[in-house]
């Protein structure tokens, strides 16, 4: 192939464009309208395992998700919406990564997480079961986990309660060059769940995994123990990541910046934080769950 001739064929690429009309037709179906928000702000996410990328010539960023200036909508009054982008994160590049990539990100008012895991389900089912491709996938019947039942089930660990010697002695007993991940708890659950039980998830059907550990709420609620939190998977690879939105300006705030603090003890740069996103939660976010899904990568 010559090098001006695109990655992508031309099959690939029809195939791309008759997902992205069946996706918009699913939410029209459903009175969700779609938006779209500005790629450039002057903010961006504290997250560290977020990379953003910086437009030198201003201090701009460009953003690596529409979540804050949606929710921006929400608070306003928009009612359900839904978004189709390109997002940049920086630093990830590989096999499965594009630092420049498109997601599909859409809010539902008044649905709780299991109802937005249903909805995720017959959006993932329906584009999957595409007729016209040849490929498309036949699905066996959804399976859902608690993170504790998937830890305890594909890594025999009780994952809400263990100290770093229990996580250390589970990824040493399955095998894993145990890394100096110090002691910062999360990194540990993060190595079991990424080696050992993600590659154990069953590949023949769609997987969520939901109550993740308060400590890895981001931006969604806490509920005890536990965050309000999914991930979808499929053949073992992460596909959505969906929360019951934090609607708290005070509490989303402490996490901005105890976000920044991590950053600084990792020798990354502080982020500006998004002072309108914030203020709009001030002034009342309605109750709802949101779901970010990589269309391509």
């Amino acid at each position: 192939m010559s090098d001006w001739q695109p990655s992508a064929s031309l099959d690939i690429l029809r195939l791309r464009a008759r997902l992205l009309a069946q996706t918009r037709a699913f939410f029209h179906a459903r009175d969700v309208w779609e938006v779209e928000t500005p790629l450039l702000s002057q903010a961006a996410t504290p997250d560290p395992h977020i990379g953003s990328f910086t437009v030198s010539s201003s201090t701009r960023y460009l953003h690596s998700s529409p979540e804050f200036p949606m929710k921006r909508l929400l608070a306003a009054g928009s009612g359900s919406i839904y978004q189709i982008c390109k997002v940049f994160r920086e630093a990830e590049a590989g096999r499965r990564h594009n630092p420049e990539f498109t997601l599909l990100e859409w809010y539902r008012i008044g649905f709780d997480l299991r109802a937005l895991m249903g909805e995720v389900d017959v959006l993932v089912r329906e584009l999957l079961g595409d007729e016209e491709d040849s490929e498309c996938l036949a699905l066996k019947d959804t399976q859902y986990f608690s993170y504790a039942q998937a830890m305890q089930r594909f890594a025999g660990l009780e994952p809400l309660n263990a100290d770093i010697t229990v996580l250390q002695n589970c990824a040493q007993h399955h095998g894993l060059d145990v890394p100096a991940l110090g002691d910062e708890r999360d990194a540990w659950l993060d190595l079991l769940m990424s080696h050992v039980v993600e590659p154990a998830l069953p590949r023949d059907c769609p997987v969520f995994i939901y109550d993740y550990p308060a400590s890895q709420a981001a931006l969604a609620q806490i509920r005890g123990q536990v965050a309000e939190r999914f991930e979808l998977y499929l053949n073992g690879m992460e596909l959505a990541n969906g929360f019951h939105e934090l609607a708290n300006a005070t509490e989303q705030r402490q996490r901005f910046e105890a976000e920044n603090q991590r950053r600084l003890q990792m020798g990354q740069p502080v982020m500006p934080l998004d002072t309108h996103f914030l203020t709009a939660l001030e002034q009342g976010l309605p109750d709802c769950s949101g779901v970010a899904l990589g269309f391509d990568r």
